[in-house]
């Protein structure tokens, strides 16, 4: 196995960058998201400061805004010491006491720490190499296969942030078997993201959605199965496409000018084809599995987030580096190490919701949503599930969280279905997969910059691979949304 001390004294944000500036003159994903927090900031001194009424909803135990009571206030526009102070209200808010993405970043970092040592006993390198030689020759079925499993996770309990936990297991693989980085991103990336696209019962996207809307989160549940069922199939189809192309030609790869430098970096969770598992290192690999397991059951079934997530994985850590014998000393050089190698996405995290943290202080937020609201009355049925459907792409671009735009922008937008003979679960369903569209690309999402800072694939290129699939999957949408308003009329 390769020397990781030496290995991770940079981390893949720092490794990105550096190639970037040889390769490419486009911003790094520090720079555009700061851009973006400019950007806001001056739209604060444009577009009109404004709120809705609040009442709160005992079903979704948060406050949500009346429909129709959208009020000019006073303007806050936002300067340069707001702009600056934006990232860090994005980890942590001192006015208000909120923690936004503090407990993102701390888990990231504490995965970071748990995948170091469980790779400074050799088990997860020396698992790969014998997963790999099990694999061979049939490894290309590991794609749909995987993205069935993380498409899943997505329609059924929202999985998001937790992926981050993957891409450091996936995307070894996808390399050592000669695919490349950008493989194992969309894997992940796209699994999750169409099953969100595609939600079924995810109670953050469907669930919340309905509820705001005032209808069963069962109705509309067909058409969603459709569309879950489409984009799995389109999007596989389309990664598997892409591997195989680079794998017979690694110079079709678009990041095949950082081959080498990636091959450096992530196959030092690798081990040699012949290595085999010791007995302890197959105890530690059952631990490591439960892991997993443990964390996907408390997600889905306890409730757990963020905080509960991070115990876990610390908690793993100690009982893996107890059973894998590596000492004190070992196990926080180990840990430390392995956090260090991930301390570029905790960053980039935080300055992503600070973009968030600067449209709601300027109170433009309701704004946009009551101008969007405005524009869609009168149209057809068909017309206007359509304009729904791509004013709900727009506000995922501002807002990220599928939960938090359902509980704002549903129950404003859902009761306008009513005057254009159109279900209000057809808005529902327009809103998630606007969201499930929009959260594969958007710069504000923790969980795209996130997993693009792990993959050490820049937002330019992530573009690049990624466009074709979004121009299918929004005529996709298109075509159903407007076979389901003709179907109701």
């Amino acid at each position: 196995m390769a020397n990781s001390t030496e290995k991770t004294s940079q981390t893949p944000i720092d490794n990105l960058g550096a190639v970037n500036a040889i390769q490419s003159r486009f911003p790094s994903s520090y720079t555009i998201l700061f851009g973006l927090i400019i950007f806001m900031a001056a739209l604060t001194w444009i577009v009109p400061a404004g709120q809705f009424d609040l009442i709160y909803n005992e079903e979704l135990a948060r406050d949500v805004p009346v429909p129709g009571t959208y009020q000019l206030v006073e303007a806050n526009h936002q300067g340069i010491s707001d702009i600056l102070m934006a990232p860090i209200k994005g980890f942590y808010d001192p006015d208000s006491g909120v923690a936004n993405a503090i407990d993102v970043a701390l888990f990231v970092l504490i995965i970071g720490g748990f995948l170091g040592v469980v790779t400074s006993t050799g088990s997860i390198n020396t698992g790969i190499a014998r997963a790999m030689s099990a694999m061979k020759g049939h490894e290309i079925w590991m794609i749909p296969i995987m993205m069935a499993l993380f498409a899943v996770g997505g329609t059924t309990y929202g999985m998001a942030a937790e992926t981050l936990a993957f891409y450091i297991l996936i995307i070894p693989v996808m390399i050592a078997v000669g695919y490349d980085s950008i493989t194992g991103v969309a894997i992940i990336l796209l699994g999750a993201g169409i099953g969100v696209l595609g939600s079924t019962i995810n109670p953050f996207s469907t669930i919340i959605a309905s509820n705001a809307a005032g209808i069963p989160f069962t109705d509309g549940l067909n058409l969603r199965l459709v569309i879950l069922v489409l984009s799995w199939l389109i999007c596989t189809a389309y990664v598997m496409w892409y591997a195989t192309r680079v794998r017979k030609d690694p110079s079709k790869s678009i990041v095949a000018e950082q081959k080498e430098s990636n091959q450096d970096f992530f196959l030092k969770y690798v081990a040699d084809a012949d290595a085999r598992l010791t007995t302890t290192q197959k105890i530690i690999l059952v631990a490591f599995v439960l892991t997993f397991a443990v964390m996907i059951w408390g997600v889905s079934s306890q409730g757990w987030w963020m905080a509960k997530m991070s115990v876990l994985f610390l908690g793993s850590s100690i009982v893996i580096g107890f059973i894998g014998r590596i000492g004190e000393k070992g196990f926080t050089d180990a840990f430390v190490d392995g956090a260090r190698d991930l301390l570029g996405v905790a960053l980039i995290i935080g300055i992503a919701r600070g973009i968030g943290v600067v449209m709601d202080a300027g109170h433009i937020t309701d704004t946009i949503l009551n101008t969007a609201a405005e524009a869609v009355k009168g149209y057809s049925s068909v017309v206007f599930i359509n304009v729904i459907y791509w004013i709900e792409v727009l506000l995922s671009f501002f807002v990220p969280s599928t939960s938090g735009l359902a509980v704002l922008s549903m129950p404003i937008m859902a009761p306008l279905a009513d005057f254009s003979s159109v279900g209000r679960e057809l808005v529902v369903t327009a809103f998630q997969s606007a969201c499930g569209i929009v959260n594969l690309i958007t710069p504000t999402s923790a969980v795209v910059v996130g997993g693009l800072a792990i993959g050490r694939v820049s937002y330019e290129k992530w573009l690049r691979f990624v466009w074709p699939l979004l121009l299918i999957l929004s005529i996709l949408m298109m075509v159903i949304l407007s076979i389901g308003a003709i179907s109701l009329t």
